[in-house]
């Protein structure tokens, strides 16, 4: 991962996050719909690590928004 993009990483995981909650998912719910480790989901919504587009695409479908809603950051 890129360190010039670190803060984008960080705002889709606060978006990853926020949108999972909002849909009342615990972490340990949407990994199981997921079909991920926790400790991916939870470096995911730290910024940590880097989600594949696969995994994007599942998540918005999963959490029933947009791409685009993913990536509107605040």
């Amino acid at each position: 991962m890129d360190s010039k993009y670190q803060q984008k990483y960080k705002e889709l995981g606060l978006n990853i996050a926020y949108y999972r909650k909002r849909r009342g998912y615990t972490q340990l719910e949407f990994v199981e719909i997921l079909d991920i480790d926790r400790s991916h989901l939870s470096a995911l919504e730290l910024g940590k690590n880097a989600p594949s587009l696969d995994l994007i695409f599942k998540i918005c479908e999963k959490l029933d928004i947009t791409e685009k809603e993913l990536f509107d950051f605040r």
